[in-house]
């Protein structure tokens, strides 16, 4: 394992949309498509920024950097109504997301999540994933006074857990969510879905993987020595 891992490791806290369950790319394109439809195309570079960060402060973010005059509350409602269309249609897992869980069950390893997304819309994504019953702890927006990049959700699902953040392992695909676990002091493996690593995330503390089934794999391989 990498030299930042806690051994032994006594809780894992994942990320859900982007690292567990495969809703990034929808959120995406809800927030494209809609953009353009009411006459105010969302460029990439504005588009990226909002992986991984809550609602309210992809709002301040965007009144700042469109104006009074962008239609805030048409765009969230038509795209909630697209992004929610989209879920009807079927809800994916990223890759080797149920493998590394039943790792860390197997292992006796307690988990968390830890998520952008408001309260009361995690339990039914979660449902439609098959996730629901896997997490001794759920950490949601709505749990916090302040929300990714800061430590405070990653801080408080390590007190949830009883768990010394030090003795962590965090799993997030996003660059909020990564400087909100590592900034916590939790060891952190970033799995890029639409956003590639950077060095910043790198220089930050994570661990960068191609997959969860890498992941797995390192957690299973014989320390050497």
């Amino acid at each position: 394992m990498p030299k930042s891992f806690p051994d032994p490791i006594r809780a894992a806290i994942f990320d859900m949309d982007g690292t567990l369950i495969a809703t990034e790319a929808a959120h995406h394109r809800s927030y494209a498509l809609t953009s353009q439809a009411i006459g105010w195309p969302l460029g990439e570079e504005i588009l990226d920024t909002m992986v991984g960060v809550s609602r309210d402060l992809n709002e301040v973010m965007l009144a700042q950097r469109l104006g009074p005059e962008f239609p805030l509350a048409r765009f969230y409602e038509e795209a909630d109504a697209l992004f929610m269309a989209m879920l009807d249609e079927g809800v994916d897992l990223r890759p080797g997301a149920v493998p590394i869980l039943e790792h860390f069950l197997a292992a006796g390893i307690p988990l968390a999540l830890c998520t952008s997304t408001a309260g009361e819309l995690v339990p039914p994504r979660l449902e439609k994933a098959g996730l629901l019953g896997y997490f001794d702890v759920i950490v949601t927006r709505s749990d916090v006074s302040q929300a990714k990049p800061h430590p405070e959700p990653y801080l408080l699902a390590a007190e949830r857990l009883g768990v010394d953040p030090a003795h962590c392992v965090a799993i997030e695909d996003s660059y909020a969510g990564v400087l909100s676990a590592t900034s916590a002091g939790i060891a952190t493996v970033m799995v890029p879905d639409l956003l590639p690593a950077t060095e910043a995330m790198t220089a930050a503390g994570a661990t960068v993987l191609p997959s969860l089934d890498a992941l797995r794999e390192l957690l299973m391989a014989p320390v050497e020595g």
